[in-house]
Formats: structure tokens, sequence, C-alpha cells
């Protein structure tokens, strides 16, 4: 009788995927982990641990010139592109640069510098004798310059207590003396004044002041810088107090400059209080910085800078940790790149004085550019030339600041031509940063990686990356969706129902997402493998769908499309090429047998192009056979 024997049952090995995170773009597909993807266009975190496709954008504007920032107070929205300024469509200020703007909200109303003119936009009031009305208007901030009082208790002729710096960008200034019976040629402090109208006026009485006119009551020499009164004003009635106030002009050459011509600014004060505004970036002043009066943008005193570091190193840009300012420079300061300073008051009560001293460096890379400066939650990021870095408040008392956050994506991000050009934005858990090359790169706030090739920092945001987003700038609109503006003139919005079908165009143009999975080799490397199987759980939607490529000696082939079978059933949304009258609205899994078959490893791409679909992936699994031996 003859004898056969039973073959053994192949055995199967399965990869399975169920927690997606994001991409690593720093290791050959070879080396990725499962849960992520050496390519993932156009996809981001759903909620952690899940994955889907970007939602698209909508035109909502279009300017003259390239949009350079949106400036928000309230609800209003003033847009500055080209050299203009727009609110509602309306140009309300022209002769602006034609570069990045940034501003803040500073005590109701809104500064702005755009290295050219510092203007500020808000509800101004106006007195008209007994009448005060309120009016919106936009203005160069030397317009409503505060007016300091710079010497106190003055002689006629000389003398008196410095009490107020001059003010950088105003012309005014006032001067306070103490009258005499005889004296009528009052000295003020300096000479050559403006053609400006000097006002004067004496005390009468307690709290009541008279206002004298120059022409009627007062001659001024502007050469020389004297007020000749018609009569002397005489002694103060009230013994002990300046009775005699004369406010004057003078052009200081220069001066307005320092503050109009920066492009950096930041809120920071005294133990942290966000009550002065600092500016910087003066490309003339490069180490400079200077601060306003507290609760005052309109006085920037001439006393009130600082000089960080040396000449050759520019400030970029500043971040606020604990109750520290920190200033950020480039290259040059010999790897202690971050300036830290603590605002003091100092002197006698009722005399103190703020001061913002140098309390100590850090080392590190230096800044990039000045638009990467953001907050992802309470840590402060920037862009240096080895990808974003973050400093912790554990760094201020260690040698060495930089932690990088970006490990996953820094070999793409760094390779752009034009990162020195990049704009940053946290919208929600998301810092993002975009390129100028449509191309934008994303950090996840929410999912964190301790990754062993970074060391040096205690842990790495999961990453990911969009395609054919031109952003020049980001913003948050009043409904929280983030917005953008590009080179052209145009401004964006993007949906934010990520369930409406109608959310996954970009401008009527289908999104093209893909997420790549890792090569997968098996247990044994060298051993011939047979892929069989393949199956994806998808998230619901009304129409949606996966088309599954697989790379084999590195040609792509299809070799599934789900079709229709993924979809579930609305009349709200009836696609009749796809139609499914499935009422399943939950997470579809899709089951298909494939045969990929003598290979040493295999990489598959699940991929979405269709106009108007989701795309969310939840699980995806391999079966596969491994046996004989690779040949090549």
């Amino acid at each position: 009788m003859g004898k056969f024997n039973i073959p053994a049952p192949v055995s199967r090995s399965v990869s399975a995927i169920e927690d997606f995170k994001g991409v690593d773009l720093n290791s050959s597909p070879t080396n990725v982990s499962l849960s992520r993807s050496p390519e993932a266009p156009n996809m981001i975190r759903d909620v952690p641990g899940k994955v889907r496709k970007r939602q698209g954008y909508e035109l909502t504007g279009t300017y003259s010139g390239r949009v350079n920032g949106v400036h928000l107070l309230g609800d209003k929205t003033l847009i500055h592109a080209g050299t203009s300024l727009y609110l509602n469509g309306s140009v309300i200020r022209s002769g602006l640069a034609d570069a990045r703007s940034v501003s803040r909200q500073f005590y109701g109303k809104l500064f702005i510098f755009d290295g050219k003119k510092a203007i500020c936009y808000g509800e101004f009031e106006k007195k008209n004798g007994d009448t005060t009305t309120k009016t919106w208007k936009v203005c160069a901030i030397e317009e409503e310059a505060y007016v300091p009082t710079i010497i106190i208790s003055r002689r006629p002729n000389g003398g008196g207590e410095t009490l107020e710096p001059i003010n950088l960008i105003g012309k005014k200034f006032k001067e306070s003396f103490l009258g005499t019976a005889t004296d009528r040629v009052y000295q003020l402090t300096t000479t050559d004044l403006a053609s400006d109208a000097v006002t004067a006026r004496f005390l009468v009485k307690q709290g009541e002041w008279a206002d004298k006119t120059e022409g009627t009551h007062f001659t001024v020499d502007r050469k020389a810088g004297t007020v000749t009164f018609t009569s002397a004003p005489g002694e103060s009635p009230v013994p002990g107090l300046d009775n005699v106030e004369i406010t004057a002009s003078k052009v200081r050459e220069g001066y307005a400059d320092k503050i109009n011509k920066c492009r950096i600014m930041s809120l920071y004060g005294v133990n942290g209080s966000l009550d002065r505004i600092f500016v910087s970036g003066n490309p003339e002043f490069k180490n400079y910085d200077w601060y306003s009066k507290m609760s005052d943008g309109f006085y920037f005193g001439d006393t009130w800078y600082s000089v960080l570091g040396q000449d050759n190193s520019a400030i970029v840009g500043y971040s606020i940790i604990n109750d520290r300012l920190a200033a950020h420079k480039n290259y040059a300061e010999e790897g202690r790149n971050i300036i830290l300073r603590r605002g003091e008051l100092l002197g006698e009560v009722g005399k103190e004085v703020v001061s913002f001293p140098i309390i100590g460096t850090l080392s590190g890379r230096g800044a990039l550019c000045s638009h990467t400066f953001e907050y992802l939650g309470s840590e402060p990021l920037f862009l240096t030339d080895l990808g974003v870095m973050a400093i912790t408040a554990a760094d201020l008392t260690g040698e060495k600041y930089s932690q990088n956050r970006s490990f996953y994506i820094n070999n793409a991000l760094l390779s752009e031509a034009n990162l020195n050009d990049s704009f940053a934005f946290t919208w929600r858990d998301f810092y993002l940063i975009s390129v100028g090359t449509g191309r934008v790169y994303i950090l996840d706030g929410l999912q964190k990686t301790y990754e062993k090739d970074s060391p040096y920092s205690n842990y790495q945001y999961e990453c990911y990356y969009w395609e054919n987003v031109p952003a020049r700038i980001f913003w948050e609109d009043a409904q929280g969706r983030l917005c953008f503006g590009d080179a052209n003139g145009r401004t964006y919005r993007f949906y934010d129902n990520k369930e409406n079908q109608k959310s996954y165009n970009d401008m009527g143009k289908a999104i093209v997402a893909r997420w790549d999975i890792p090569d997968l080799s098996g247990k044994a490397f060298y051993r011939n493998k047979t892929f069989r199987y393949l199956s994806i759980r998808l998230a619901p939607a009304i129409a949606t769908g996966v088309q599954v490529y697989a790379e084999k000696k590195g040609v792509w082939g299809k070799v599934y499309d789900s079709g229709g079978k993924a979809m579930y059933f609305d009349f709200t949304h009836i696609n009749w090429e796809k139609i499914n009258f499935s009422t399943d609205n939950t997470p579809r899994t899709l089951g298909q047998k494939i045969k990929v078959k003598k290979v040493d490893k295999a990489r598959f791409s699940l991929r979405n192009d269709a106009l108007n679909e989701p795309f969310g992936l939840y699980m995806v699994a391999f079966e596969f056979t491994e046996n004989g031996y690779y040949r090549g």
C-alpha cells in the first residue's frame, strides 16, 4: 500500500497597526516604527492614536499685494496686504511696509509694528470743550504720543530736578518752573525748538490753571530755547508748588525711528506682568531693545532700553519663561544665545524706578527667524538650523537650554530652501510651520514620545505635514477657525466640521492624502514573503474609501480599491457612482485577499484622493507567509 505525507500547514504571520502616531521623515522606510509613516501628506491626528485626512479650505478675500499680517481687536479684523491696511475690505491706512507685521492688543488698543512706522488702531477720546467723544481710528503712535514732564522745580534761568525721560516717539515735552516776581524770560533745557506752537499755563490757585498763548502772552526764541512773557508770571500762589508749565517741541534726529523700525514685539513687565511693550528688530540697532511705560504704548522713554550682547548678533525674538523675559539672538554669541532678564522695582517708596537687569544667559543654537516664536501649551518653541527647539523652566538653572522637539521631521524641514522666512503659528494643540512652498510642518502637542536618538531632549512631539497650503501667515478667526493668507493677496479659511463631506476640498479641488506603511520584513528579513490578506478599519463616513498600493522591488501597483464598501447611506449626500445602501455608521472593517509574493519586504500605501471624501484610519492588519530564502 502506498504512503503519502500530509503537508504541514503554512504558518501565517500578522503585522497589525492599532496605534497611529505621526510621520518619521528622518529614517529610511525600513527603520520607521510600524506606528509611524515614512510618507503621509495631508494627514493629521484625529484623536491620539488615530489619523485622518486634513480638512480643506475656502477663499475668504482678495487684496492688492501679498498678505503680510492679520491683526485682531475684539470682533474687528485688520488685514495688512501689500502696503495697505484693510478693515471690512476697505483701505484704512496706506504706506505700510511691504513686509510681515506683528501686533499685540494692549489696554484696549492694537499696536502694530512693520519695521517702517509703528501704528495703533483703537477707540480714542477727543475733547471739544466740555464734551468728550469717542471715535475709532488708525494712526501713527507718534500722533498720540505721551507728553512727558522732563523737569520740575526749575528756576527761570535753569536748574531743576529731572522727572521723566524724553519720549522717543514724540516731539513734545513739558518743563515745570517755580516762577519769580520779576523774571519774564524762561530758559528751557534745550535749544533749536521745532516750529510747532509752544503753549504755557500759570497756576492760579490750588488745582486751577490758566492757559497762555504764544504771540499774545509770550514770545519764543526757538533757536535759543527761551520763552519771554509779556509780564512776569510771579511767585507760586501755593508755596512750594511749580506755577509755570511750558510745553514745547523738538525734533531729535533718529529718535522716533528707533521705535518705528522695530519688527519684533512682546508684552512683559515686573514680576512677569504683561503691562509693557518690548520692541526690537531695528536693523540699525541689532542688539538693542526698548520698552514702554507701564500701561501706555505711546511712551518709550529714551533711557528705557537695553544693549544685549555683541552688536554683530541680532535679537531675533522673545519668550517668557516663568517671570523672566528671554531674548533670543542668532549665531554670533559664542553659543550663549539666550539672554535672561527680570523686572525689578528699585528706589524708595513713592520714587520707585523700574529696571530690567540681565540675570543670566543660556547656551544653545541661535534662533533662525522672528516669526516662529510660539507657545505649544506652556512651552515656548522657536526654529533654529537644527530644528524646532524648546526652553523648559528646568533649563533656567542649567548650562544648556535647547531641547529639540522636531526630530521626526528635521531632515525634511531643514532641507527647505527658504527656512529663514518661515512662519509659525499655534492652533489648538498644533504648532504649524509654513516654509513658503505650499508645505506645512506640524508638531502635535497631545502626542509626546521619548526618542533614543535625540538623548538631550526629554521628549519629541509627533509630527505631520501638509501639502498645497500656500500659507504666508496663519491666524485664528473669532470662531476659532484656522485661516491663512498667501503671497498673492488671497485669504483662506479651513473648514471646521470634520463630519461634513464638503469640508474635504481645497477650493473645489480634491485633497490628495496617503498613509504609507513602513517596510514589512517579517520575522526573518532573509525569507521570502507572500502577503495574502489585508484588513483595514476606516473611520465611518457617508462617502469614503481607500485605495491600497504595494511597492514591490521599487515599483508601485494597486492591489485593492474599496469602492463604496466603506460608506453608509444618507439621503443628504448621495453619490450614485459609489452608492451603498448600508445604514451602518460605525467604523467599517474591510477585508480583501491580496497577493504580493516572493519579496523580502513590502511597503504598502493607503490612499484617498477623491473629492469631498474624508479618510480616517483606525486599524490595519496584513497576513503573510514566510518560506524559502529570498534570492533577489
